[in-house]
């Protein structure tokens, strides 16, 4: 059953922020902006504490080579360049951020046309696709509890197509508004379930109150309690969410437009659905 808005339960003070297709300004920064709207009571909804700057941090393609397999898809390999940033170490404040942390440590996202991320401790990966496909790959860089570096250049678009021989072609990325799912992702057990980070890329787009907003949805199915929640983001920072029920939740975020209606075209809404465990359901 949809549950009727309360009163808002947490107001968090950040700033807004902007990232437009690598070519924005840094956005890991903090000023007072009020960035959650219409939070029911069940439901806690919390700013993530500042987390350690990499101002420098820099990602890019330096290659990307195609080739066909045996079973006659498409091999494509990307190999990034990573400059002021390291992979494969605990990011400073890892254990106090007290939320899931990746034991390999800080990361890169890989997502590819919105599907859930692939995380990469060495700057290579592959992926097989079908001939006559078209694909979207946004990568980033990740600290080691998934949270996303949001500099100017930590992360970068790419748009390709494969023909119907196989070969590889870059096209020009959109520039249209662009919104990529990272976290919450895959199974959270015990401790894990009580604080779940909400992160997400912003392309193409500045979030603030005046202009466009992110809608966040969850669909918690408990085991006996269904819990439907909706509230809005005016500002694009991460996000802890609280109180959610042992069970399946299902995460979807949307691009609102001024007016408040959701934005169409391509990866301008995603769903996830998550697994949350207490730790005595292992046993």
């Amino acid at each position: 059953m949809k549950m009727k808005y309360g009163v808002l339960i947490a107001l968090c003070v950040l700033t807004s922020l902007m990232f437009t297709a690598c070519s924005s300004t840094s956005t890991d920064a903090a000023a007072s902006q009020d960035t959650v709207e219409k939070v029911p009571p069940h439901l806690m909804i919390e700013a993530v504490p500042p987390s350690p700057k990499f101002p420098d941090a820099k990602i890019a393609i330096a290659t990307v080579q195609a080739s066909m397999d045996a079973d006659d898809s498409v091999k494509v390999e990307f190999n990034f360049s990573v400059k002021g940033y390291e992979l494969s170490v605990q990011t400073d404040d890892a254990t106090d951020k007290g939320c899931n942390n990746a034991t390999k440590g800080q990361h890169i996202h890989f997502i590819m046309d919105n599907k859930p991320y692939t995380a990469l401790y060495e700057p290579k990966h592959s992926v097989r696709v079908a001939k006559n496909s078209e694909h979207y790959v946004l990568v980033f860089l990740s600290r080691s509890y998934h949270e996303s570096i949001k500099e100017k250049k930590a992360a970068q678009l790419y748009h390709f197509k494969i023909d119907r021989k196989g070969s590889l072609s870059q096209l020009e990325p959109s520039k249209k508004p662009m919104l990529f799912y990272s976290r919450p992702k895959g199974e959270y057990v015990g401790a894990d379930i009580e604080k779940v980070l909400l992160d997400y890329y912003v392309v193409n787009a500045a979030i603030h109150s005046d202009s466009m907003k992110v809608k966040v949805s969850i669909v918690n199915q408990g085991k006996k309690v269904k819990r439907d929640t909706s509230f809005t983001t005016t500002s694009w920072e991460p996000l802890f969410v609280k109180n959610l029920r042992p069970g399946k939740a299902t995460i979807t975020i949307s691009l609102l437009d001024h007016k408040d209606k959701k934005l169409s075209g391509l990866h301008t809404s995603v769903s996830r659905e998550i697994t949350l465990k207490k730790a005595t359901d292992l046993k």
